[in-house]
């Protein structure tokens, strides 16, 4: 089978419960699979050396610096960027090779929807949310933010976007713990950005940011027809977004206060 002109990068860090698949199916459409981690105790790198993919080491400097980085060690015209827990099944495999058939991509970068899949589900819903982010893309084309907390592609004026057909199956939650984890420190790191450039979220967002989140993420978002799971995970976004205000809050309380016993 042909490969594409396509550079496949992944950032991870104890990712060697997951990251298997989304490898093996990254090597369908190319041979320079790269795989940035960030420190793992578990075997990610090893796996991920069997599998044949490239691995290269590099500390954990926020998610667009580390993106940037793994985009400077890539060796082809075009990048398509997965989590380590974002598996393309053969129809989007399918589809992006169809791309380069003939002369080539139409466009500059393809956005891809990227669907949830619960833990007890094989695929995501028929029905669910999906975020539809570029993910494919010319690499003269586009670049990551450096932002540390915000993950997204920023392409140069004028560039075409288009957007693909099918639909990356997300392994995110391998547990309610393991979600709530992980939703914690990503709130820990928006503050920290906040922080960093002198922004804060407004005090009033405290009362009403809970309930606004549920509602998004259930109604809006579609976790409504998720079961009971999809009310769970909905709660849990929402708790997520609350103390995301909640802690820029006390970062700002805790700020005056010190300004006040300085002499």
């Amino acid at each position: 089978m042909e490969l594409l002109p396509l550079s496949v990068f992944i950032i991870a860090r104890n990712e060697a419960d997951r990251i298997g698949p989304v490898i093996e199916a990254a090597f369908d459409l190319t041979d320079d699979v790269l795989v940035v981690d960030s420190g793992s105790t578990d075997g990610t790198q090893a796996l991920a050396t069997s599998l044949g993919a490239r691995v290269i080491h590099n500390d954990w400097p926020g998610y667009g610096p580390q993106k940037r980085f793994a985009e400077d060690n890539c060796e082809r015209a075009w990048l398509l960027n997965l989590d380590a827990d974002e598996w393309m099944p053969p129809e989007l495999r399918t589809e992006i090779r169809a791309l380069f058939s003939g002369t080539g991509p139409e466009a500059d970068a393809y956005e891809i929807r990227i669907a949830e899949v619960f833990p007890g589900e094989d695929a995501p819903h028929p029905f669910a949310y999906a975020l539809p982010p570029v993910r494919l893309y010319a690499k003269a084309k586009g670049r990551y933010s450096a932002s540390p907390v915000h993950d997204r592609v920023d392409m140069t004026p004028g560039a075409r976007v288009a957007r693909l057909k099918g639909i990356v199956h997300h392994f995110s939650v391998r547990s309610i713990g393991d979600q709530i984890m992980k939703l914690n420190a990503y709130a820990d790191q928006q503050v920290q950005d906040l922080e960093a450039r002198g922004k804060h979220i407004p005090t009033w967002r405290i009362f009403v940011e809970f309930p606004a989140a549920f509602l998004k993420a259930y109604i809006i978002r579609r976790h409504a027809l998720r079961g009971v799971y999809g009310f769970i995970t909905a709660m849990n976004f929402a708790f997520y977004r609350f103390l995301r205000v909640a802690k820029d809050y006390e970062r700002r309380r805790l700020a005056a206060k010190a300004r006040k016993s300085t002499p």
